[in-house]
């Protein structure tokens, strides 16, 4: 047994599954990780231009085993020594949860361990935790991936309040879509950061949504249709697309609606932390936008390291531990709930 593992400490199993990473971490006390492994898949999917579903579930079944035994070892403890198993059961894709769902329950009944189902989305907010051990809710936070865009009050460890969300694609969607319409290919957000930054954000003026119902509320679809308009009025007149330009232009329409829509919340409900979790709060120009306008406006700024951005499973084990703290266990019936909503259980 660790030397430094008091009965006070609480450590947690973590396993997550819900797209193309198979993860497994160890966190002690919701804040310290441990270990954080994470099989990648991108290499696999990048030939299809996305995630393909089955082929993800395959490699789940024959990597979960795999990067469980390694977070153990690396974290230099045993199953035994563990507190509870936490795993994201949604949202997510539903094969590939199902795989993650099935380990943990299999390794809670057999080393007769306490299982928590983690809601993913909340496990993203949660990587604020690990590296910034002052903050604390409430605050708010921006909640940025592929499937996701959410702009929510953090108002206690597992308690959100949505104030706005996109109404059509997420903004990692539309990175990806545009991504693969100017050829640049798969993943698409880190494809598109890199060539903004050989680019004119001013070059193209691209269109900022605004939805009429609610002032919080996001929506790309327009955005994404001028850039693709753009590129076909382009190919119909013969002229050349200039990438950079277009990467780096559609890139600031995107991060300029993103900040503006959190600072006015920020400033309208009273909150000083702000903070931005999910795969595209790894993008370089909305972290730095995000910086600027924060520092402006007198707001503390967290964000997580890019590796606690994509995809991870010590995420899921900081959310995990907040609530098992709370009181929170998942029977043996626990099920992959692909379409899981934020705030629902």
């Amino acid at each position: 047994m660790k030397k430094n593992h008091t009965e006070e400490d609480v450590y947690i199993l973590a396993i997550e599954s819900s797209c193309d990473e198979t993860a497994a971490a160890v966190v002690k006390n919701g804040r310290e990780v441990l270990s954080n492994i994470i099989s990648s898949q991108i290499a696999l999917h990048t030939i299809y231009g996305g995630v393909v579903p089955e082929i993800a579930s395959r490699k789940h079944i024959e990597k979960i085993n795999q990067v469980v035994e390694a977070a153990l070892s690396e974290a230099e403890m045993t199953l035994e020594e563990m507190d509870a198993v936490g795993v994201t059961y949604g949202p997510g894709l539903v094969g590939a949860l199902l795989v993650g769902v099935a380990e943990a329950k299999a390794i809670a009944y057999a080393a007769k361990k306490p299982l928590v189902g983690v809601h993913h989305i909340e496990g993203h907010v949660s990587a604020n935790f690990i590296e910034h051990p002052e903050l604390e809710p409430p605050f708010m936070c921006l909640i940025v991936s592929g499937g996701h865009t959410h702009l929510v009050v953090v108002k206690d460890y597992g308690e959100f309040e949505i104030l706005g969300r996109t109404r059509d694609d997420a903004a990692g969607e539309a990175f990806d879509k545009v991504a693969r319409a100017v050829g640049l290919g798969y993943p698409g957000g880190p494809k598109i950061d890199k060539a903004a930054k050989e680019g004119n954000p001013q070059a193209i003026r691209f269109p900022r949504a605004k939805v009429e119902a609610n002032v919080y509320d996001f929506s790309f679809s327009g955005l994404k249709s001028a850039v693709l308009n753009h590129i076909n009025h382009a190919k119909m007149m013969g002229e050349e697309i200039n990438v950079p330009d277009l990467a780096a232009s559609f890139q600031n329409a995107v991060v300029d609606v993103l900040v503006s829509h959190t600072i006015a919340a920020a400033k309208e409900y009273g909150f000083h932390k702000v903070a931005i979790a999910g795969g595209v709060a790894s993008n370089s120009a909305l972290r730095e936008g995000m910086k600027k306008a924060c520092s402006k406006a007198g707001i503390d700024f967290y964000y997580p390291s890019p590796i606690y951005c994509t995809d991870n499973a010590a995420m899921i084990g900081v959310a995990a531990y907040y609530e098992y703290m709370g009181g929170a266990r998942a029977g043996w019936d626990l099920n992959a709930v692909p379409n899981l909503k934020l705030g629902e259980r």
